[in-house]
């Protein structure tokens, strides 16, 4: 196909998949005859992967992501679905990559058509296609309309509310170290490490943590099980030796008013020695730093025992220049943390599943992110974790880079 050129769609449902060089963030848009959303539930993407007639699907970073139109499913008054794409990495543009739509039968795969925007250069984020009805027939066209404002300035145009700039926020390199990295050591065999079972990590069986010292104090795994409570350190160090295997921190969460149903993300911020941003590892990003760090998977409601996500982070292969790590919670749908009862998160020593260290979040505020621990590298080589219970207005992590460089 060709900007603007269209073909009528004999499929009822069809799929949209947008592949490139790079990960591409893909989205689709529920569109009125007026142009815009109905509201934000008409927003379809990697965290809020489902709407009336419309879904996402992640590719994982293995294949391209892609939006499944449902055109018999869709509502009668929208008029046209808009799949759109942008770089994953923050501020990327498409100058030097070609992304490619491929337009497919969503039951059978078969290839409907293929397009590819020709001469980008520094849009951030582009209307790739759109699927529209016209004289009660269903079409696909191919658009190409390229946005210098990002995945926002998409979203903004066609009525999306839009809390923040998606685009990470610049590194202040004259800030301060919040620790000196760890020394470069000579290489050495590291063990692989024990699968992590799918699903839910099963909540640790009842006994008495160690409780923290009071105040700010550190202490560190001799005496077992530790709860801190806000602002508290512990070292994880146990019998004199830094704990360097591979830990899970799994985050939790109850709906506050009689079983609702809430969907939170919890996501990992890496940061180096400048307070840098490097990766976030979350929903839509579930392996970063080579591996080092790994995320579960999506929950939807909060419902069941045990953990709802769950972050497995390998102390020992983290490279060098990731001195901080950010644990953060966030409802994109804009329920508040007040609405949320029984958050916690809890580090588990994933060879053995003993439960390490424990966060309760004892208070709410009425914001939509909330900042439940962190975890710094010292010059030693061993890591500490402090609990923080920091709450923020965010719905994305993006939104929660900045906050959680100043917290470090």
């Amino acid at each position: 196909m060709t900007p603007g050129s269209n073909l009528p769609l004999e499929a009822v449902r069809v799929t949209v998949e947008v592949a490139a060089p790079v990960r591409l963030d893909v989205s689709g848009l529920l569109l009125a005859a007026d142009g815009k959303v109905r509201s934000d539930a008409d927003f379809v993407f990697y965290n809020q992967p489902s709407g009336p007639g419309v879904s996402h699907r992640s590719g994982g970073g293995a294949g391209p992501d892609s939006v499944t139109v449902d055109t018999g499913a869709l509502p009668p008054d929208v008029e046209r679905v808009v799949v759109t794409a942008s770089p994953d990495a923050a501020g990327q543009t498409f100058q030097g990559i070609e992304p490619t739509a491929t337009v497919r039968q969503a039951d059978t795969g078969a290839v409907i058509a293929t397009f590819t925007p020709p001469q980008l250069g520094t849009e951030t984020a582009l209307v790739v296609v759109e699927v529209y009805r016209r004289g009660g027939a269903w079409k696909v066209r191919a658009v190409g309309q390229g946005y210098a404002a990002g995945l926002a300035g998409i979203a903004t145009d066609f009525g999306v509310s839009v809390e923040e700039e998606p685009a990470a926020p610049a590194a202040r390199p004259a800030a301060p170290a919040p620790r000196p990295p760890a020394p470069v050591s000579p290489p050495v065999t590291v063990p692989p490490p024990a699968p992590v079972p799918a699903g839910p990590v099963p909540a640790a069986p009842p006994e008495a943590p160690a409780p923290a010292a009071a105040g700010t104090g550190k202490i560190n795994l001799d005496k077992g099980r530790v709860s801190l409570q806000k602002n508290q350190t512990v070292s994880l160090v146990k019998h004199g030796k830094p704990l360097l295997a591979q830990v899970r921190m799994g985050l939790g969460w109850e709906p506050a008013f009689r079983g609702r149903d809430i969907d939170l993300d919890a996501s990992v911020i890496a940061y180096g020695p400048q307070r840098n941003h490097i990766d976030s590892c979350y929903f839509g990003r579930l392996s970063i730093l080579g591996g080092a760090v790994k995320h579960s998977g999506d929950n939807l409601t909060g419902e069941g025992a045990g953990d709802d996500e769950v972050i497995t982070v390998d102390l020992g292969r983290l490279p060098a220049e990731a001195t901080g790590l950010v644990f953060t919670v966030n409802s994109f749908s804009g329920q508040k943390f007040t609405e949320v009862a029984k958050a916690y998160c809890r580090l588990i020593d994933a060879a053995t599943g003993e439960e390490l260290v424990r966060f309760d979040l004892t208070g709410a505020e009425p914001q939509t992110g909330v900042m439940m621990a962190k975890l710094i590298r010292q010059f030693s080589g061993e890591w500490e974790m402090t609990a923080m219970g920091d709450f923020v207005k965010s719905r994305t992590v993006r939104g929660m880079v900045k906050p959680g460089a100043d917290a470090l």
